[in-house]
């Protein structure tokens, strides 16, 4: 089984907001391709240095479990893509890990 958390920019690199709607879409595609999604709504900052210079990036995180790995990997690839163009970024962050449930 795994968990994969995906890290969500809550502004454009022009420091203006993404709006509501494409965060409630992106619960609602995950929702319906994972069955389950879990949203943890406070902002976090995210920090990152290339050569002499430090960006901030203010993400919320969505987190999904599935056992059918191959396929939400592809998904996930996919997903990841669309995200860059949707929400002007060069990457998004995608962690996966190996979770047991008790």
């Amino acid at each position: 089984m795994k968990e994969f958390d995906i890290f969500v920019p809550l502004s454009y690199n022009d420091g203006s907001p993404v709006g509501a709607k494409k965060l409630r879409d992106l619960r609602v595609r995950l929702l319906e391709y994972f069955n389950g999604v879990t949203f943890f709504p406070q902002p976090n900052e995210g920090y990152w240095r290339v050569g002499d210079v430090t960006y901030l990036d203010a993400i919320v995180i969505y987190r999904v479990v599935t056992d059918k790995v191959r396929p939400a990997r592809q998904f996930l690839k996919q997903l990841k893509e669309e995200m860059k163009h949707i929400f002007q970024q060069k990457d998004i962050f995608i962690v996966e890990r190996d979770v047991n449930l008790l």
